[in-house]
């Protein structure tokens, strides 16, 4: 099973000791972009947290991107975040440095010491997002999409196996939303998994996938 990026058996998923799902059941496959939909408090930044090491998983069988989250210690939550892109709504840039600067940051804390290679992977992402001249800019000085696509590339940097992105395009206006959402389905043919959650139906009826849908503590296929 080498290719399923995401398996959750059984899981039942707690924050606070407050239970919000029960019997999660989900896989998610190599290549694949699925969304998770639900309303508000149903349960899907839980999940994601859950996936990405934020939360633990004490009940049930979790694997992500060769990990065990049953088993997952401290200190290998940031082995586990090098294998994950994660991109939220509000973009949660570094205000006080360049677009570039945002995306060594994340190099630099991850491991990368060849500054050439670090320049190289950076000014690869940017293209790859479609900001390979915004690279000197400051935060404040992109648009929103421009920085949902800062926040894109941000993800993309240790080549991840998985993109986990929470509600996306919520701060975007519609065309940026499309194009957000042509780059996520592009990454999702060529590079790795998507998970998507989102309020969005007018989304996924133009970019129609797999949908797992959160309702009454319960993950659903719809």
């Amino acid at each position: 099973m080498t290719d399923t990026i995401v398996s959750l058996q059984e899981a039942n998923i707690y924050v606070k000791k407050n239970l919000i799902l029960t019997g999660v059941n989900l896989h998610v496959q190599k290549n694949e972009f699925v969304y998770l939909i639900g309303k508000t408090g149903s349960g899907k930044s839980s999940l994601l947290r859950v996936l990405f090491g934020d939360i633990k998983l004490n009940q049930g069988e979790g694997n992500v991107a060769g990990f065990s989250l049953n088993k997952l210690k401290n200190k290998e939550i940031p082995f586990l975040r090098r294998k994950l892109g994660i991109v939220f709504q509000d973009f949660q840039l570094l205000g006080d440095r360049t677009a570039k600067d945002n995306l060594l940051f994340v190099l630099k804390a991850t491991g990368w010491n060849n500054k050439q290679k670090a320049d190289d992977r950076i000014n690869e992402v940017l293209q790859k997002v479609g900001l390979g001249t915004k690279g000197f800019k400051m935060p404040h000085e992109l648009s929103g999409g421009e920085q949902q696509r800062l926040a894109i590339a941000r993800a993309l940097l240790n080549e991840p196996e998985l993109i986990l992105a929470d509600e996306p395009s919520g701060n975007l206006d519609p065309e940026t939303s499309n194009e957000i959402m042509n780059l996520f389905f592009e990454l999702s043919k060529t590079r790795c998994s998507v998970i998507m959650a989102t309020h969005n139906y007018s989304l996924i009826e133009r970019f129609p996938a797999r949908i797992i849908k959160l309702e009454t503590g319960k993950v659903l296929e719809s």
